[in-house]
């Protein structure tokens, strides 16, 4: 495996492959952790670690795994790297536990992860997977951290937890960016202003291909057939 191939791997999720800005994946504990910069990274690394973890694992495995369970056996790894962050963090961050609540186990069924697990991951080696989980982390991370970022600072006057004395004093801070419509709302922004910066030509379009489609296997070519007629 070439630098340069690795490179590309591991830069394709901070951008041009970037899973909340790009892919629109994760988007329930996106708008639901950015509310304060803490929960927000709190959230990113946890998903990160899991991700990385889970892609390594998978990968090592990809050749024992049925094809008809796959997805069950992806979930279980998934799930057994979900509780062992849970336990480390309830344990040595309560205070970030008490924090992300709930979201912290619904990690097990992230789109991101589940979804590297299934396109990356169960086919790729053990190596590009590691950095693929790596790329796509931080790439969620950032995201995360940009959102909470603008809604903390905007929203509530504080980084971080700390008070931002000139935006409060003067009545600066827009107390609907902390609530679920500013979320959607800064969301819509960033995705635009991301399309907008890159022209919208993140993903290149891919060459119809059957290859990944259920029926391929009985539908006996029809629709490379269809493609060929059009």
């Amino acid at each position: 495996m070439s630098k340069q191939n690795n490179m590309s791997i591991l830069i394709k999720g901070l951008l041009r492959e970037n899973p909340v800005f790009v892919l629109i994946l994760g988007t329930c504990p996106t708008l639901a952790t950015t509310t304060t910069v803490d929960g927000a990274l709190g959230m990113g690394l946890a998903t990160m670690a899991v991700l990385i973890c889970s892609n390594i694992v998978i990968s090592l495995l990809r050749k024992f795994i049925p094809d008809t369970v796959r997805i069950p056996c992806y979930i279980v790894v998934i799930a057994g790297f979900v509780t062992v962050v849970q336990m480390l963090i309830q344990a040595f961050i309560p205070d970030l536990y008490e924090t992300l609540g709930v979201y912290l186990a619904l990690i097990t069924v992230n789109c991101i992860i589940l979804g590297r697990a299934e396109m990356f991951a169960g086919k790729n080696s053990v190596g590009k997977s590691a950095l693929d989980g790596i790329g796509m982390g931080l790439g969620f991370t950032l995201a995360l951290f940009a959102m909470s970022t603008i809604r903390e600072v905007l929203g509530a006057g504080t980084f971080m937890g700390n008070e931002i004395p000139f935006l409060v004093e003067n009545g600066l801070t827009i107390s609907l960016l902390v609530k679920a419509p500013g979320g959607l709302m800064v969301y819509g922004l960033l995705i635009a202003l991301v399309n907008k910066i890159t022209k919208g030509k993140l993903i290149k379009k891919k060459e119809f291909s059957c290859e990944g489609c259920p029926s391929a296997s009985s539908c006996h070519g029809g629709c490379s057939a269809e493609k060929e007629d059009k």
